[in-house]
């Protein structure tokens, strides 16, 4: 083709009686690694290393830890913040760290009005705290140190609510010029490596409050409004790029309940447990959930959960294209009690036991169906097993089914499948299957009805069962990808 270009230029050169010819450029073909086409949503960067995160810790630590409360009602006296030792935000990172989680976002200020930093926006502070311990307090800046010393990602929980503040709901801009936005601004100067900014939608209505001294009930009609979101997302994003804005800023979802599960449909898209596969913009979702048996806030006589009870919420939010927020709370003297030290170690361990041994690096693995390779990249199934993310296994445009198969060459007791879509691409894979088999030729299914959705990441257990650990007993397994919205992509797949 060049050479056709090169005598065309040339001829028509010539017939003009010029001497010199014009520059040959070199024709770059369309996609010449022969990339699946996006299927629309799909994540943004920012968005995508958040969903990255997974597992992660909630330290719910304030003015209600002295109080005894789950909502203060901002008239709460400042001197009552007391700490028996300078809170200790380094001993909480280190201890979830051992459970196997990636960061933690710290409540800083909750509905009552109270910060845990020295702001210049409210007197109702630690910098009026009841003892030097409180007054030594800034959670955002010994949070943030000790979460980059540890290698974990945090960020912090910030109530757009504020029950002690007299100018939230008095019908101004006040209140969010004021108060709410300079706070952010504040947090957000604690470091650009913020990975979340955590905000109750609140809008007031449900609890008295003291708002001043005026006290009563008040409520915002529209929270995006009323605390100028657009405004508040872009200002934080021009100082921390991969912030994401839980909540109200409409980047990741709320998943619709605090018992820590998520749907096991679930798209990256809408709202609720289960999303919506026809809604137009990524919004993934968040789980929430406590990981003591009373409140968010330390209460007295309080008992973590078991190991095994926070395993079941992992497999039911993680293992179901969601983030885990998990509760740890601070007690009154600033740190995790022993009790909670203890069970998030078993968690560790039991995740480890569990889902730290791919059972596939020593198996055979097939596809029926691979998408031919581009100029620099493949899409062949040993790209499940290779563990880089920025490789996948995909088929030809048009095909929307195809079978991984796995053999070992013993029988093996296996537990869990694991698969992780491309989600670059969007999310596509709609309903899938799993059997097993000892011979290669009589096939069993395994958790029938729960295989639809995969998304970022899926973990199925093969019993059918998240409450249960028993495994199954073969030497085949395959996965069919039933139905995708497109050409199925999968970037890696684990057997455990």
């Amino acid at each position: 083709m060049k050479k056709i270009v090169f005598y065309l230029v040339a001829m028509l050169s010539f017939s003009n009686g010029h001497a010199a010819i014009g520059p040959i450029v070199e024709e770059t073909l369309p996609n010449p690694d022969n990339e699946p086409a996006p299927v629309h949503p799909v994540p943004s960067q920012r968005q995508l290393l958040w969903q990255e995160t997974e597992f992660y810790a909630f330290f719910h630590f304030g003015m209600n830890t002295f109080t005894n409360a789950e909502w203060g009602d901002g008239s709460e006296a400042e001197n009552r913040f007391a700490p028996t030792k300078v809170p200790n935000p380094r001993q909480w990172l280190t201890a979830v760290k051992t459970a196997g989680m990636k960061g933690g976002i710290a409540v800083v200020k909750h509905h009552d009005g109270f910060c845990l930093w020295p702001t210049a926006t409210t007197t109702h502070s630690i910098m009026n705290a009841g003892n030097e311990n409180g007054r030594y307090t800034n959670i955002p800046d010994s949070f943030s140190v000790a979460a980059r010393d540890l290698g974990m990602k945090y960020g912090f929980y910030v109530s757009p609510w504020d029950l002690n503040s007299g100018y939230w709901g008095d019908g101004t801009s006040n209140y969010v010029n004021k108060v709410f936005l300079p706070q952010c601004l504040e947090l957000a100067k604690y470091g650009s490596d913020q990975f979340e900014m955590w905000f109750d939608g609140a809008t007031g209505g449900d609890h008295s409050g003291y708002y001043g001294g005026a006290r009563g009930m008040r409520t915002i009609s529209d929270a995006s409004t009323y605390y100028d979101i657009p405004n508040l997302r872009d200002t934080v994003h021009s100082i921390a790029p991969n912030c994401v804005i839980w909540g109200v800023g409409d980047e990741a979802r709320w998943i619709g309940n605090e018992a820590g599960w998520a749907g096991e449909t679930n798209w990256a898209m809408g709202s609720g447990e289960s999303g919506n596969e026809h809604q137009w913009k990524w919004c993934a979702g968040e789980c929430d959930a406590k990981a003591t048996d009373k409140g968010w806030f330390w209460h007295s006589g309080e008992s973590p959960k078991t190991a095994q009870a926070l395993f079941k919420i992992y497999l039911e939010t993680v293992g179901r294209n969601a983030t885990l927020i998990l509760n740890f709370p601070p007690d009154q003297s600033g740190e995790l009690p022993q009790a909670d030290v203890k069970v998030l170690g078993e968690l560790g361990t039991m995740l480890q036991q569990r889902l730290g041994t791919d059972l596939m690096a020593d198996a055979t693995v097939t596809a029926t169906a691979t998408r031919a390779a581009g100029a620099a990249r493949t899409y062949e199934v040993d790209n499940l097993t290779d563990n880089n993310k920025d490789t996948y296994w995909a088929t030809d445009d048009g095909v929307h089914t195809a079978t991984i198969n796995v053999e070992w060459e013993e029988v093996r007791t296996l537990h869990y499948v694991m698969l992780m879509e491309y989600i670059r691409l969007g999310q596509r894979i709609r309903e899938f299957s799993i059997e097993t088999s000892l011979d290669g030729s009589s096939w069993t299914k395994r958790a029938t009805g729960s295989t639809t959705t995969v998304g970022y990441k899926r973990i199925v257990p093969l019993n059918g069962s998240t409450s249960t650990y028993s495994g199954i007993s073969a030497r085949y397994l395959r996965v069919t990808i039933e139905d995708s919205r497109s050409c199925p992509t999968l970037h890696t797949m684990a057997v455990y």
